[in-house]
């Protein structure tokens, strides 16, 4: 029997932090699942958890399946390459991204997706909430009712979001995107996949912040890679009219203020706000 949900974990010498976002994903209430962890060549033992893990999970004595995980270890070219191999080997017919050092917000979080994709198991859905952000100390809200001009904007981060896994097989993360692969594979999503989009109120993980993507040199990739991507799904007027909005709506000024330690909460509580008006 296949699991319900596919748990992917990327890491390369992540130390500890492997072995903390493990140990969340088993202190889930629900049990149909499985842990595919991508290794890309880690030389600081802390492939040992994967052992550890593996022992604690083969141990366990749950009713029906019990959870598995698979450990997958070779040279990739980048995270999203990894996440591609990882989504090949994965059964789940739902497959969700955490990264090393990103837990679950408690342990009920796959049961709420599960309750939550089982009305709609005849869509190729992507199931998504808010994330709790370590960096800044604040929720970060999603936006509950994404058009194609919220698509412009941001997109939710892939911890914010279960992916049906035809989706991702048929449309990969592109590897040519360095920084932005992920968001280029949602607009894919949204555009040309018909999928299904369902929001839910309620925070799925803990993310970290401050990674690879939030580098000042990064910003600027992620800039370029956006404007490339938005012109592959959207017309020259929407995108000229979606940049004028951003302009007058002071969009650069409003992601200072959510990168910073000082305004973060306020800013995350007014946007909270506008987007709690559009449910």
């Amino acid at each position: 029997m296949k699991p319900f949900f596919s748990i992917v974990v990327v890491c390369l010498d992540a130390g500890g932090k492997l072995r903390t976002t493990l140990q969340s994903v088993m202190s889930q209430d629900f049990q149909e699942y499985e842990i595919v962890v991508k290794d890309g060549g880690s030389g600081d033992g802390s492939l040992a958890f994967v052992e550890e893990a593996g022992r604690e999970l083969a141990g366990r004595s749950v009713t029906g399946e019990k959870p598995e995980i698979v450990l997958l270890s070779c040279k990739d070219r980048g995270i999203y390459d990894a996440m591609n191999q990882a989504m090949e080997k994965a059964r789940g017919k739902y497959v969700y991204f955490l990264n090393c050092g990103d837990v679950f917000r408690d342990a009920h979080v796959l049961s709420r997706v599960a309750k939550e994709a089982e009305k709609h198991s005849e869509e190729r859905g992507i199931y998504y909430g808010n994330i709790y952000e370590r960096r800044t100390g604040q929720t970060v809200c999603s936006n509950p009712c994404l058009n194609a001009f919220g698509c412009y904007r941001n997109v939710p981060c892939h911890q914010a979001c279960f992916y049906d896994r035809q989706l991702l097989l048929a449309h990969p993360f592109r590897t040519e995107y360095r920084v932005r692969a992920d968001y280029e594979q949602f607009l894919w999503c949204f555009f040309k996949g018909n999928a299904a989009l369902h929001y839910m109120d309620g925070v799925i993980a803990d993310y970290e912040g401050g990674g690879f993507s939030e580098s000042e040199e990064n910003r600027k990739l992620s800039a370029a890679e956006h404007r490339e991507i938005v012109r592959q799904y959207m017309s020259l007027q929407q995108i000229f009219r979606y940049r004028l909005l951003l302009l007058v709506s002071l969009a650069p000024l409003r992601s200072r203020l959510a990168r910073s330690h000082l305004t973060a909460g306020l800013y995350n509580k007014i946007k909270s706000g506008i987007y709690g008006k559009q449910r």
